[in-house]
C-alpha cells in the first residue's frame, strides 16, 4: 500500500476499485458519480491520507507555486472548458496558474520554446493542451528544467491524457453502418503529419476501420478536407453536394464541422437526417440543442485530470516513475441527425 505522504490518484483508484476518471470526478465533488462510488472514493482516500499535493512542501523546497496552461487558441470552446477545469484542480492544490495563448501562430510556438529556461525561473510545470510541436520543440522541452502534462497528444515523454480518437471516430462509423448506409463520406479535419497532435490521422483510421469490417472503401470523391470549425464544415459540405455528390450519410471529424454541414445542408434543401444522416464527434455544447448524434469526449475531464497528474509531479513523491497515458471514455450519445437507411 502507499505511503500516506506518497498517495496518488492512482492508488486511490486501485484502492476503490473504480477508474481513474470516476475518482476525478469524485475527489472534485461533480455530478453523475453515484452515491456507492462517492463513498468508496472517500473511503480509500482517507485510508490512503490522499490529498490533492502539497502547497507548503513545494515552496519549502523553492518552487514558485505556478504552473502554465498553454494553448492554441484560447478562445476555442475545447481549450475554454479544458482551462477552466485544469484551473480549478491546480487550484484546489494550492498551485497559481498563468494562461498561455499561442493565438494558433508557429511563431508564438518558437518563442514559447525559446524561452524555456526564462519561463522555468517563473513556474515549475506546464499543461499543454492539444499543442502542436514538432520533434525539435518537443525534444527540447522533455530536455528543460520544466514537469510537464498534457491532453490530447501523441508519442510525448511525459503524462498525458486524452481519448483513444481511433475507438470514437470508429463507434461513429460503425454506427452509420450499423443503420444500413453504406455509402458514407467524411469530413477529414487536417494536420501536420509529424506533430505531436494527431487526432485527424488517428479519427480518420478509425473512419477506414469500420468501413474494411463491411469490405468497404472509402471513395475519394467522399473524403472531405474540412478546417475544425463551422466555417470548415461547411465549405467542406459544399464542395461535397455542389461538385462531388450527395452520400446517404456522413461522418464529420469535429461536432463544429458537422455544424457547417447542417447549415450546408439546409442551403441545397436537404435534411438531416431524411435525406443524410450526420454524426460528429465531441459532444460539443451546442450539439443537443441541434440534435446532433454524435461521440462524446469529457472534456474537463481530461483538463482536470491532467492537470492534477502534474501536481502530483511536482509533489514529489515519485517523480521518475515512467509516464503514463491515460484515455477516457468516449460513449456514443444517438441524437436526432441519424436514422435507418432507406434503401
Amino acid at each position: 500500500m502507499a505511503d500516506r505522504a506518497r498517495a496518488t490518484i492512482n492508488d486511490v483508484a486501485t484502492l476503490s476499485g473504480l477508474s481513474i476518471c470516476t475518482v476525478s470526478r469524485a475527489l472534485r465533488g461533480l455530478p453523475n458519480v453515484s452515491p456507492s462510488a462517492q463513498q468508496r472514493v472517500e473511503e480509500a482516500a482517507e485510508k490512503l491520507g490522499y490529498r490533492a499535493s502539497s502547497a507548503a512542501a513545494r515552496l519549502a523546497g523553492g518552487k514558485t507555486g505556478h504552473v502554465a496552461i498553454v494553448v492554441p487558441r484560447a478562445t476555442a470552446w475545447f481549450f475554454a472548458e479544458a482551462v477552466e477545469a485544469a484551473e480549478e484542480a491546480f487550484a484546489d492544490g494550492g498551485l497559481d496558474t498563468v494562461l498561455l495563448s499561442l493565438r494558433g501562430r508557429d511563431d508564438a510556438k518558437d518563442r514559447f520554446i525559446g524561452n524555456l529556461d526564462e519561463l522555468s525561473e517563473r513556474v515549475d510545470g506546464v499543461l499543454l493542451l492539444g499543442v502542436n510541436f514538432s520533434t525539435p520543440q518537443l525534444e527540447a522541452l522533455a530536455e528543460s528544467k520544466l514537469s510537464v502534462a498534457s491532453v490530447g497528444l501523441s508519442g510525448v515523454p511525459w503524462d498525458n491524457v486524452g481519448i483513444d480518437d481511433e475507438a470514437a471516430a470508429y463507434r461513429a462509423t460503425r454506427h452509420l453502418l450499423d443503420l444500413g448506409h453504406w455509402d458514407i463520406a467524411t469530413l477529414a479535419g487536417n494536420e501536420p503529419s509529424d506533430g505531436t497532435v494527431r487526432t485527424a490521422a488517428h479519427r480518420q483510421s478509425g473512419f477506414e476501420r469500420a468501413l474494411a469490417e463491411e469490405d468497404l472503401e472509402p471513395h475519394p470523391d467522399m473524403i472531405v478536407s474540412a478546417e475544425s470549425s463551422i466555417e470548415g464544415g461547411y465549405r467542406a459540405m459544399t464542395e461535397l453536394i455542389a461538385n462531388r455528390r450527395q452520400p446517404g450519410a456522413v461522418f464529420a471529424g469535429c461536432d463544429e464541422a458537422a455544424f457547417g454541414a447542417l447549415k450546408a445542408l439546409r442551403e441545397h434543401g436537404v435534411t438531416a437526417p431524411k435525406k443524410v444522416s450526420l454524426i460528429g464527434i465531441d459532444d460539443h455544447p451546442m450539439s443537443s440543442f441541434l440534435g446532433l448524434t454524435t461521440v462524446s469526449q469529457p472534456v474537463a475531464d481530461q483538463g482536470a485530470f491532467a492537470a492534477t497528474l502534474l501536481a502530483e509531479r511536482l509533489d514529489g513523491p515519485d517523480p521518475d516513475a515512467p509516464p503514463q497515458d491515460h484515455r477516457l471514455p468516449t460513449p456514443l450519445i444517438e441524437r436526432k441527425t441519424t436514422r435507418r437507411a432507406r434503401h
